[in-house]
């Protein structure tokens, strides 16, 4: 165990204060059990569905400042957090991403993509066209740092940056909103047209607000718990 006192990093020692940390009690009058409390967040995040049919209803700053602060609070490599996200609201801005991706897109449906790979979206009824992008309220880009801000290193930038980006998506759900993961390929365009600098890179395009009032979902099902999990736990299996 590192002493309590300090840490060796980069040739140097740096101050480490060892602290309690602070555990979330559900609300009181509850079912405080953690079965009880990860069965009501499951029944809660498996409703949560991609929706491509935004109301363009205003939504807050505030509200948006919230959950990107819910997601950059997930763990990462060595605590540095090597993400950025970029907020937009201004329709000029909505509109250029729009334009680009749509070029993208028209690309892989047209080229790049196999015929494997367009059967298996072929249920889900997507196409080159993204009108979301402009009617959302918000837009959210989600990008991996390749580096710190300062010029050093970051570790695990990829599975830091989806742990918070699965955040960002529970909390978007927990708020009422809707959203969608939209990875339009290659994503180059974003950095250019959001002016990030050379070791920010695009790795997820999140629209966010409310679902039209007709807004429809493919029907689709999950995989059971037999189909995503493996067991070991020293019990006979007879």
């Amino acid at each position: 165990m590192a002493d309590p006192q300090s840490l060796l990093q980069d040739g140097g020692f740096v101050a480490y204060t060892p602290h309690k940390p602070e555990w979330h009690d559900p609300p009181s009058g509850t079912d405080r059990s953690p079965l009880s409390t990860a069965k009501a967040l499951h029944d809660a995040l498996s409703t949560r569905r991609s929706v491509r049919f935004f109301s363009p209803k205003p939504i807050d700053r505030a509200v948006i400042e919230t959950l990107i602060m819910t997601a950059s609070s997930a763990p990462s490599g060595a605590n540095k957090q090597p993400w950025r996200f970029v907020a937009i609201s201004d329709p000029i801005i909505k509109r250029q991403i729009r334009i680009a991706a749509e070029h993208e897109e028209r690309e892989f449906y047209s080229r790049r993509a196999t015929p494997e790979w367009l059967a298996d979206l072929a249920p889900l009824g997507t196409d080159s066209s993204k009108p979301f992008l402009e009617t959302a309220p918000w837009l959210i880009v989600a990008f991996k740092l390749m580096e710190t801000d300062e010029g050093g290193n970051v570790y695990y930038p990829t599975e830091s940056i989806g742990i918070a980006c699965g955040f960002l998506i529970a909390a978007i759900h927990h708020a009422g909103l809707a959203t969608l993961t939209h990875t339009p390929s290659p994503m180059g365009f974003l950095s250019r047209v959001l002016q990030r600098p050379a070791h920010e890179r695009p790795f997820l395009l999140l629209p966010v607000g409310y679902p039209t009032e007709d807004a429809v979902v493919p029907v689709i099902t999950k995989k059971t718990l037999e189909q995503v999990s493996v067991w070991h736990t020293g019990e006979s299996t007879t």
